[in-house]
């Protein structure tokens, strides 16, 4: 390789996925250098190998050496919502309850520009501040909270998925819309934004108990007319919603059925949560291509349920399942709270998931959920170099367990176990820093 000003090399331990885990096993799906460098240029990978390579390849790049920390691509959240912040571990008694006493009054202040921008620049540092480049990010009823996240998203050319909620059913009066204006509105805000530098538009339904049939079915032709963006909502949270969606919608025999009947299923479909779904349902959202976002922080903190990684996998094995922070009903930013919440979720289950299983979920399931998989969620060249660099002696205790690891794979599920954000060393978006963790 010539030499090129451009370009810059970082050299630590690299992680990358040659494939997918729950297919292929974690020890072939696995690519693991204890001493591994990454080649960046104009804001792309361009090259991945063995650090003494790399060096020979391209002499007089500059080098910013990660010692004993893991280079890996930076952590993708497929369902969260920003509009949320200020209502993180708030008490309530479920799910419906949550919605009427916290978020609608939570999101009905989201008119406001000043309040809107303040939420979406502070949600950004702490994206930022836990390794997650890339989110798949519900904002509320109102178009100025989507302008607001998606003009900060822009100023720091961070790939971001976005959408205005729309709810004509079941909701509070100030945050209502119609089946018309939320056509109206996220049609103007798809024209505005989606493909427009590395911002992603998601049609954004909150979920079937808040939007009408005639809300659903403008939604789903407008998803036909722009068929690239993405589609977000909510699916099978709790038991208590699927009784009220289902009389909501009694000619239906599934929650699921519903949003495929009014073309909001597919390639591009993230359903949050699926806890309850019938294997039928199961076999649908693999077969259509949809992904599955599972929260496990949030349905502990809510009391919504345990997903049954197991049982989904086994009535439909190639459904895709990502990993998500549902921030606010999920209480923390961090990838690594919502992977060990997944492994304590799986272990409720009587099943072991993988340490590659969990950070395969949380970075390439997330990306192919998002229809990013060619651009993010790997550390191979050609993809977009959002990067995240892990510490992975963050604090005595974590250093203490990974001075007596086996192997690398007992390193990664220490940091599922015991890691936070001060495990996040540095964050990269587009080849450039944009969080350093100060040398402790």
């Amino acid at each position: 390789m010539k030499e090129d000003q451009n370009r810059f090399i970082l050299r630590g331990q690299t992680l990358a996925f040659s494939g997918n885990p729950f297919e292929v096993g974690a020890d072939d799906a696995v690519d693991y250098r204890q001493d591994g460098a990454v080649v960046v240029e104009g804001g792309r990978i361009i090259a991945v190998g063995a650090a003494t390579d790399i060096l020979k390849q391209n002499t007089g790049a500059p080098v910013t050496n990660y010692s004993d920390a893991l280079i890996m691509a930076g952590f993708i959240d497929s369902h969260t919502h920003y509009p949320q912040l200020d209502i993180i571990g708030s008490c309530s008694q479920g799910l419906v309850d949550w919605l009427q006493k916290h978020t609608f009054p939570c999101e009905a202040q989201f008119s406001d520009k000043a309040i809107a921008d303040n939420s979406a620049e502070f949600f950004l540092d702490q994206c930022f501040l836990n390794g997650v480049t890339t989110a798949s990010v519900y904002c509320t009823v109102h178009s100025q909270s989507v302008m607001s996240f998606f003009e900060a998203a822009t100023r720091r050319n961070v790939c971001m998925a976005a959408g205005k909620v729309c709810m004509d059913s079941n909701s509070s009066p100030d945050l209502a819309d119609t089946a018309q204006s939320a056509y109206d509105q996220s049609k103007a805000l798809i024209e505005r934004w989606h493909g427009k530098g590395r911002n992603r538009y998601a049609i954004t339904p909150r979920f079937a108990l808040t939007s009408s049939p005639n809300q659903l079915e403008a939604l789903g032709s407008l998803w036909g007319e722009n068929p690239t963006a993405l589609m977000q909502t909510h699916l099978s949270e709790t038991k208590d919603e699927i009784a009220r969606v289902l009389g909501q919608y009694p000619t239906y025999d599934s929650y699921y059925q519903i949003y495929e009947s009014f073309g909001l299923a597919g390639e591009g479909a993230i359903f949050g949560h699926g806890i309850y779904l019938s294997d039928d349902e199961r076999r649908a959202i693999s077969e259509s291509g949809a992904a599955i976002a599972h929260c496990p922080t949030s349905n502990a903190f809510m009391g919504s349920g345990i997903f049954n990684l197991d049982v989904t996998r086994r009535a439909a094995p190639d459904v895709l399942i990502s990993l998500a922070s549902d921030v606010g009903a999920g209480v923390s930013f961090s990838m690594f709270a919502t992977m060990r919440a997944a492994y304590e979720a799986a272990r409720f289950h009587g099943v072991v998931l993988h340490p590659a299983e969990a950070f395969w979920m949380a970075t390439c399931a997330g990306a192919k959920a998002m229809r990013l998989n060619d651009r993010l969620g790997n550390l191979t060249p050609g993809m977009d170099a959002d990067l995240v660099v892990l510490d992975l002696k963050s604090n005595p205790l974590i250093a203490r367990r990974v001075a007596h690891a086996e192997n690398f794979i007992d390193v990664l599920f220490a940091q599922i176990i015991m890691a936070d954000e001060r495990a996040i060393k540095a964050t990269y978006v587009a080849g450039n820093i944009v969080h350093q963790r100060a040398h402790t």
